[in-house]
């Protein structure tokens, strides 16, 4: 059984392991946070704790790169990508309320 959906979200990792485990440097997690390509939540103390959900757009951003994309267009590509992630839910739910 897997995470939950509100498991996912919740920051349980330091920057050293969310950084190791997606394959990246501390640095890089530091310059996308600085770019506005994620948001860890932080401790009272101003620790970064990255998420599941944090590690999986981690990942995403290394793959548009991979791809040839700059960090001014993975930050369009992660825009559009959210804001169609938000239109099918809601075309779902008006289908739903049709039937």
């Amino acid at each position: 059984m897997g995470p939950s959906a509100a498991d996912t979200d919740r920051g349980v990792y330091g920057i050293s392991v969310a950084a190791e485990l997606v394959g990246m440097g501390p640095q890089t997690l530091r310059l996308y946070e600085q770019r506005g390509l994620l948001e860890p939540e932080r401790t009272e103390g101003g620790t970064r704790r990255y998420s599941e959900d944090d590690l999986h757009r981690l990942r995403r951003i290394g793959e548009l790169l991979d791809d040839g994309l700059n960090l001014a267009g993975i930050v369009m590509v992660l825009g559009l990508e959210r804001d169609n992630a938000r239109l099918q839910a809601t075309n779902t739910r008006l289908r739903a309320r049709r039937h």
